[in-house]
């Protein structure tokens, strides 16, 4: 079984379920993990992300650049033009 490391902070629920969309097509191994928790109503997530994926430590790199791409797709959609961060936790 694959050891799984946590690659990057998702910032909301469409950006995790687009960069899941892309991760299947790829046929690459991951898990998201949602910081919601019913007890606080979310709270939490305002400080720390929506949540956090985890994958292979071999597919990081790629992972990055289709978050990096979902990203940037995100900011010209919305016209912000900034550049998307990267997490390297």
């Amino acid at each position: 079984m694959q050891e799984f490391a946590k690659v990057a902070t998702l910032e909301n629920e469409i950006e995790a379920l687009r960069l899941e969309s892309e991760l299947d097509g790829r046929g690459i191994p991951y898990a998201v993990r949602s910081y919601h928790d019913t007890a606080y109503d979310g709270l939490f997530q305002l400080a720390a992300g929506w949540g956090h994926l985890e994958a292979p430590a071999q597919y990081r790199e790629e992972i990055l650049v289709i978050l990096a791409d979902i990203r940037r797709a995100d900011d010209q959609l919305n016209g912000t033009g900034g550049q998307p961060g990267q997490d390297q936790d």
